[in-house]
């Protein structure tokens, strides 16, 4: 079965009418249980576990695997339920079913935590309706954004428009640009999900063989990919060059704007993907399996998600230590603030502090982990495996420091974005704009607190670390407010988000509620994203002036 005609037959369920649905829910069943007949019982070593995007005959394991995803993550209880019917009469013929490999949509946050499709309000239940709408499924990235409904509806508006609506690029390549970036993180889960779409939009998938076998124009954006995604200060108006001058494979302004925002939308998303923990989703390879479970009923996801562990056992005096760092951040808040208003800092001072967080910065390691090469199945979509993230000086080398009061988001990046690729500029500046100042004015356990100073610091610390400048900012707060296991944590989920651990991300801001350590990655991805924008858009405006 060709793939894009076996999601077709699945479109009926996205419908916001009942029985629409109910209808289309009854000619999978039919067509399921058909197949399933077909076969009839099997021994147990004839259906081997499903990898995407291998199918048993008649596709009935790629059918199996998406009903064992609806059964999970479908908005519309009367299908999820159906689904679970459709796949215990599948047993009941005697042929196999899948199971899920993973607890829930992430391995660092209990399942129980995260917003459950079945027990949402009204406002975040339309948005899962919109989201399974528009992608015949309620992705995992959705559902951990789900904490922050206002956030999310923003993200997948422009997401939306970045991959679906009108714009210089080819939807088949819109994809095929987010497998190249997400490629760059080694993010398999990203990449699966955008060859199983890639496909269903008609793409070649001799594409999907590797670089090399995808047309030379887009072969050439790999060299802009690779800095943007690991060392974006390097980009220059040369590189812009290379792109639009480049003969029969030349690109225009505005296709290359568009595939500059695509590429540091899914660089940024990979962040997200792993400083969250993502599991793969459901009917995708790593997802699930067609092997029975073992004797015990024991799950080692569970060991993973720490759900094994009773809350006596991991030790009061962890709870304890906790509690203290909440208390003497909200203190080093409040002292900060009265220095504020006591004394302003000379602007010497200030790029003399700023020069010492972006050394300090350098100083931090990313991750403890020795470097791993790639798995091929991911590598294959870029080139030059060893390229990665480096620090601004080493060997002596120097990258001057971005002001950015010389170039910023909000003076120069908006209008050129929105110049070229119309709309797209106040989409991302609403997305930018929303999870800067997201807030509920909570801190773990207290309420009424103004986490403006701490959200500042996350965002202008990431920035600093690739070099950028706020000339009104005093970056000797960041130490002040960023201790080192959060400074740890931050800079391997935007410069090296592929070594990110359960053990990083359980290590900083511990009595703090996963929702806002959530919103923590949302504040990363986006000052990430940012970041890296601001380099690609001014080298294009040095191209063009």
């Amino acid at each position: 079965m060709d793939i894009s005609e076996g999601a077709g037959m699945w479109d009926g369920l996205g419908s916001r009418d009942t029985r629409s649905r109910e209808m289309s829910m009854e000619n999978i069943s039919q067509e399921v249980l058909r197949r399933a007949e077909k076969i009839g019982p099997i021994s147990k070593d004839v259906l081997q576990p499903l990898r995407s995007p291998v199918r048993s005959p008649d596709g009935l394991n790629w059918m199996l695997a998406r009903l064992l995803m609806l059964s999970r993550r479908c908005p519309y209880a009367h299908v999820r339920e159906k689904c679970l019917s459709v796949l215990q009469a599948v047993q009941d013929i005697g042929v196999r079913i899948p199971r899920p490999l993973e607890n829930g949509p992430s391995r660092f946050i209990p399942e129980k935590e995260i917003l459950q499709v079945s027990k949402v309000n009204s406002k975040t239940q339309a948005i899962f309706e919109d989201v399974f709408a528009a992608l015949g499924r309620l992705d995992n990235i959705s559902l951990v954004m789900g904490f922050h409904p206002k956030y999310l509806e923003s993200f997948l508006r422009t997401q939306h428009y970045l991959l679906q609506m009108d714009g210089p690029l080819s939807l088949h390549c819109r994809h095929y640009i987010g497998i190249m970036a997400a490629a760059r993180h080694q993010c398999s889960y990203l990449v699966n999900l955008h060859v199983n779409d890639f496909l269903q939009v008609g793409g070649d998938s001799k594409w999907l063989n590797g670089l090399e076998g995808a047309p030379q124009k887009l072969q050439h954006l790999e060299e802009l990919n690779k800095i943007l995604a690991h060392r974006p200060w390097l980009v220059t108006k040369a590189h812009i060059a290379q792109l639009l001058k480049a003969e029969e494979h030349s690109w225009s302004l505005a296709e290359l704007i568009h595939a500059v925002v695509l590429l540091t939308h899914y660089h940024s998303l990979a962040s997200f993907t792993f400083g969250c923990g993502i599991s793969p989703e459901i009917h995708c390879d790593g997802g699930h399996t067609f092997r029975p479970p073992s004797v015990s009923n024991y799950c080692t996801c569970d060991i993973a998600n720490g759900n094994d562990m009773p809350d006596e056992i991991q030790g009061n005096h962890a709870l304890t230590d906790a509690l203290c760092e909440v208390e003497a951040l909200m203190e080093k808040m409040k002292q900060l603030q009265e220095c504020r208003d006591e004394e302003e800092a000379s602007q010497e001072e200030m790029a003399t502090r700023f020069e010492r967080e972006k050394t300090e910065s350098m100083l931090v390691a990313a991750a403890e982990e020795d470097y791993s090469v790639p798995a091929r199945d991911v590598s294959r979509h870029f080139e030059d495996t060893s390229y990665g993230y480096k620090d601004f000086s080493r060997r002596g080398e120097h990258v001057p420091t971005f002001r950015a009061q010389d170039y910023s988001w909000e003076n120069h990046g908006y209008s050129l974005v929105n110049r070229l690729y119309p709309d797209v500029g106040q989409l991302l500046d609403e997305k930018f704009q929303i999870a800067y100042n997201l807030t509920y004015n909570t801190m773990a356990m207290h309420r009424g607190v103004d986490t403006s100073m701490l959200r500042r610091a996350i965002w202008n610390y990431i920035h600093c670390m690739f070099g950028i400048r706020y000339d009104d900012y005093d970056y000797g707060e960041i130490n002040q407010l960023l201790n080192r296991s959060f400074k740890i944590y931050i800079k391997t989920v935007v410069c090296s988000p592929e070594k990110t651990t359960k053990r990083m991300y359980d290590s900083f801001w511990r009595q703090f509620k996963h929702s806002e350590k959530v919103h923590v990655n949302l504040l990363l991805m986006e000052a990430r994203m940012q970041a890296e924008l601001l380099y690609a858009l001014r080298a294009i405006t040095h191209y063009m002036t």
